[in-house]
């Protein structure tokens, strides 16, 4: 019998479930089973969850699974999902504070709601806050740390914590805590110019737009695939090594965006996915010298 089966957890409140098919949960609609999966009622029942789990147990933190994929085999350990459609931003002070489980896209329009500017680029970031804080999240040239002022983590022990923008080494699609500590954000509050909501409105519908034009929003994907290299783009050199449409399996580079991976009839599995990514990093190295490094994180076993 193994960990997942044994472990028994008092006084929480959220959903805990075994051998949870984590294709449920990512955005490319594949990959294998989570042997322990649970959703929190709230960050107190987090933190009550989190020091009842064995120090040695791998965690992952899930939101909308929008930058991932998770091998066939599944993921060895507890996978929190912090993505909760009940969450909603709040304003504190003049600034706004979004718990981690809160789409993105519902900050740009809460700062719309009340007429403050600067966090539109987040109507086009398909995820929460937490993975927007995590990685840097962002498009149409913001990004999340621009308009962060604080944010609180959460460590093994349930513990929250608040850290200051100095306490992250931030860089392009990069956030991690300094010195190097396992925590995960729980929240964050940010700072926006005033503005006028209409206008804000405005740009994000035509960030939609451009999305929607441009990109194959329409099909199972996870996003951009690789982090852009410096003065390139990644979808100009996977196009112009000729691979767009190029398939495997049930996935293929995507005739739209070729930075994107879809998986168009959901029969692709997470191994043809990885197969493909490395491919297009092989032939981008081969034909243009540019070694692709990946945005979508890639975890758990083998089949």
């Amino acid at each position: 019998m193994n960990m997942a089966e044994t472990l028994h957890f008092e006084a929480i409140r959220g959903q805990l479930r075994h051998g949870e098919p984590m294709s449920r949960h990512v955005s490319w609609r594949t990959g294998g089973s989570a042997d322990r999966f649970y959703a929190p009622a709230d960050l107190d029942d987090l933190g009550s969850f989190l020091r009842q789990l064995p120090r040695e147990e791998p965690v992952l933190f899930v939101g909308l699974g929008s930058n991932l994929l998770v091998r066939d085999g599944g993921f060895r350990g507890t996978v929190v999902l912090m993505h909760a459609t009940k969450l909603r931003p709040r304003l504190e002070s003049g600034l706004i504070y979004a718990e981690a489980g809160v789409a993105s896209p519902k900050v740009a329009r809460f700062a719309a709601l009340h007429d403050m500017e600067g966090a539109e680029f987040l109507a086009g970031v398909p995820g929460c806050v937490g993975g927007a804080l995590a990685m840097n999240a962002g498009c149409y040239g913001g990004e999340t740390w621009d308009i962060v002022e604080r944010a609180v983590t959460i460590d093994r022990s349930g513990h929250l914590v608040l850290r200051g923008r100095d306490e992250f080494d931030i860089g392009y699609r990069h956030c991690a805590p300094r010195p190097q500590r396992e925590e995960w954000f729980a929240a964050a509050w940010f700072r926006l110019d005033p503005g006028d909501g209409e206008s804000s409105r405005g740009v994000m519908k035509e960030l939609l737009a451009r999305r929607i034009e441009t990109q194959p929003l329409s099909l199972p994907n996870a996003g951009s695939v690789f982090r852009n290299p410096p003065r390139d783009h990644a979808a100009r050199l996977i196009e112009a090594c000729g691979l767009k449409g190029f398939g495997r399996g049930g996935a293929r580079v995507s005739e739209k965006h070729a930075n994107f991976i879809v998986n168009p009839q959901g029969t692709a599995k997470a191994s043809d996915i990885e197969w493909l990514i490395g491919h297009i990093q092989r032939m981008v190295y081969q034909m243009k010298g540019v070694v692709l490094q990946t945005e979508v994180r890639i975890v758990g076993e083998a089949p």
